[in-house]
């Protein structure tokens, strides 16, 4: 599992859930420009879904957003012997 978290304002789960789909984005005054397509959360959850993982969005009560991602599969030999 990898979760990254960042700070921001506060957003609504509402929000925060509709980011994974294709041309969504933030705000500009969330995301600081008008530039860009809304794709990169779409890709990480469409490569998460190819591979058998998932992408969890959260909106973080102090605002910001936590984005993690879940693959299946086995433990690394040196984690499994602890």
């Amino acid at each position: 599992m990898l979760t990254v978290s960042g700070s921001g304002p506060v957003l609504d789960q509402a929000t925060v859930d509709d980011l994974v789909r294709p041309f969504r984005r933030g705000a500009p005054e969330r995301t600081g420009s008008e530039r860009g397509s809304g794709l990169g959360l779409a890709i990480v959850d469409a490569i998460a879904a190819a591979h058998g993982g998932t992408l969890a969005l959260t909106a973080l009560p102090a605002g910001g957003l936590a984005a993690a991602v879940a693959f299946p599969g086995e433990r690394p030999a040196d984690e499994a012997a602890r």
